[in-house]
């Protein structure tokens, strides 16, 4: 057929013939001009083909013949056209004209069934005494190559068509797919596909197959892994992995370690003991708090509430203990810092499933014989990985085209792109997945899958109040400087605990403290830890009471081990005398 304007084609089209394919010949938009249709850019090129598939009224424009105004009418008007016979050419014997010069008038529709078979003015007794012309706007909806949703085109674009449905029975309109909706179409895999656009969202994989996800990229689409992962980061260092549930390597638990008694609290399971080694010597900044010694071995067992406050009930237990014997019970404040060692006799040698299955998560493990089916397994190179939490994500075996045997697995919900199924065959040999073992992560994506994982979000136990120390009058500080082997047989001052991170909190409902002895918590007297062979020196007897001035040696210990005496007799003497040995 000869081209026609876009509006002249879509008001002779006949609804019933639908669908219908358009060349787009020539006009104002060609060669690739951008026009913007229902709020998205399309582009129009000579020679790029339309899929007609449907056609609706959207107004008409009534022109008045005389004054040139125009006015619109919705399709649901209700006035009757009636041909202005003054102004009519001769009728012909084909339209309609016959029975329209009787009967009644017709409606919108029928005016413009008659206007598209010729142009004739009309008169609308609803309208005016004016003879009008009428211009149907129509909204079409169509098919284009390569687009992923169906665009509505207003009929009056300015650009002339040519019908070619009958040449164009073979051609196929591909539709562009995100790589989120191929793993709900398991049907068409194995597929090969050509990638339209990569993804949008930020890189998290620190692999060399992710750079390549670009335009024009062609892949094949093997099937649907639902293999599960854990996430898992290095404990010295800030490097963070995915392993797959087919990693081969071999696993030894690993002690955890903890910065003050906040960090072992967060990690106390419910019903659960977790028996540990003090590694640093910690004093009690309060009355009731006992001091901890290097090699003290205790056994946490669950959060209670003592008063105000949130604390952790302890069990510590000595070398002399029987293994009926309890063990001396401890209440430690949350915000004590000190630092922990988790007592692991276990030397097995576990494969990642069988970690999952048998012990929670998360744990500290080390990798101790290396995932044979990788060239390099960088695990082997790390002390200590923390296993954070199992995750299940489904993900799609890849390969790129010129690479078939070379294949990766790729997580469409969180690396999601665009692209166009093809036609091409695809090798029925799935391809090997060995690189996928071991997916590194940045470190922003980590903590977003983290702060995603159950109970992410939950903020830490709250720290309680720092007990508030009673001041004294007089505070004694000798001015020398300590010897070496006294400064570091010391107690350290609890440091701040390092946050925890929040997959990791695990907060205890608080509980009643009928198991809180009152004696134990109020007695002002100082509870002292025994020596034990991890000691660094064995601690010096309390200094016996005495009335002289205190020499440098005698200061020291009492600072050291916080044996304090009140001296009520002669004080004021004795001040005196300190002030002068001790001046301020």
């Amino acid at each position: 057929m000869e081209p026609l304007s876009f509006q002249e084609y879509i008001c002779s089209l006949d609804p019933t013939t639908l669908p219908r394919i358009l060349r787009i010949c020539s006009g104002v938009y060609f060669q690739g001009s951008v026009y913007e249709i229902s709020g998205n850019e399309c582009c129009l090129s000579t020679g790029d083909l339309l899929k007609i598939t449907a056609v609706t009224l959207q107004k008409v424009v009534c022109e008045n013949v005389h004054t040139g105004q125009t006015t619109e009418l919705l399709p649901t008007f209700k006035g009757l056209f009636q041909p202005a016979l003054d102004l009519m050419p001769c009728p012909t014997p084909q339209g309609p004209l016959p029975g329209v010069c009787r009967k009644k008038g017709l409606t919108l529709h029928q005016a413009l069934e008659l206007r598209g078979r010729q142009t004739q003015p009309l008169r609308c007794p609803t309208i005016g005494p004016h003879a009008l012309l009428l211009s149907p706007v129509y909204e079409v909806q169509a098919t284009m190559n390569l687009r992923r949703d169906e665009v509505k085109i207003p009929s009056t674009l300015e650009v002339d068509v040519e019908d070619v449905t009958e040449e164009s029975q073979d051609v196929h309109f591909s539709r562009p797919l995100l790589l989120s909706e191929v793993l709900g179409m398991e049907e068409v895999l194995p597929t090969q596909a050509e990638i339209l656009e990569g993804p949008h969202s930020a890189t998290i994989f620190e692999s060399a197959w992710v750079t390549r996800l670009r335009k024009g990229q062609r892949l094949q689409i093997h099937s649907c892994s639902h293999t599960w992962r854990v996430l898992a980061s290095a404990r010295s260092g800030t490097r963070r992995f995915l392993l797959s549930s087919a990693y081969q390597g071999r696993f030894r638990r690993r002690p955890r370690q903890f910065a003050g008694v906040q960090e072992l609290a967060a990690s106390l399971q419910s019903g659960q003991q977790l028996h540990v080694v003090v590694m640093q010597d910690c004093e009690g900044c309060e009355d009731g708090v006992p001091p901890l010694s290097v090699g003290d071995r205790l056994e946490a067992r669950q959060l209670l509430l003592a008063g105000a406050s949130t604390r952790l009930l302890c069990l510590r237990h000595s070398e002399e203990e029987g293994e009926e014997e309890e063990g001396e019970e401890l209440l430690l404040p949350l915000d004590l810092g000190g630092s922990f060692v988790e007592e692991v006799c276990d030397s097995k040698k576990y494969r990642l499933t069988e970690l999952v299955e048998l012990l929670p998560l998360p744990c500290d493990v080390r990798v101790v014989a290396t995932d044979p089916a990788l060239e390099r397994d960088v695990l082997g190179s790390f002390p200590a990985l923390r296993l954070e939490a199992r995750i299940t994500q489904p993900f799609l075996v890849s390969s790129f085209c010129e690479e078939p045997d070379k294949g990766f697995e790729i997580p469409p919900q969180w690396l999601d792109l665009s692209l166009v199924l093809t036609e091409e065959p695809v090798r029925s040999q799935a391809p090997s997945t060995h690189c996928s073992h071991v997916e590194e992560l940045t470190e922003a994506f980590y903590y977003k899958l983290l702060a995603q994982l159950p109970g992410g979000s939950a903020p830490p136990p709250p720290r309680p109040p720092k007990p508030k120390v009673a001041s004294r009058d007089v505070q004694v500080q000798p001015r020398p400087a300590p010897e070496p082997d006294r400064a570091r047989s010391r107690g350290k001052r609890s440091q701040v605990p390092r946050p925890t991170t929040s997959s990791q909190t695990r907060l205890a409902q608080p509980l009643p403290p009928p198991l809180v002895l009152p004696q134990k918590v109020k007695s002002r007297t100082t509870h002292r830890s025994t020596p034990n062979e991890y000691s660094p020196r064995p601690r010096l007897p309390a200094a016996p009471r005495s009335r002289k001035v205190p020499s440098d040696t005698d200061m020291e210990r009492s600072s050291d081990e916080h044996d304090y005496e009140v001296i009520e007799e002669d004080i004021q003497k004795t001040i005196k005398k300190m002030q002068t040995v001790f001046p301020f």
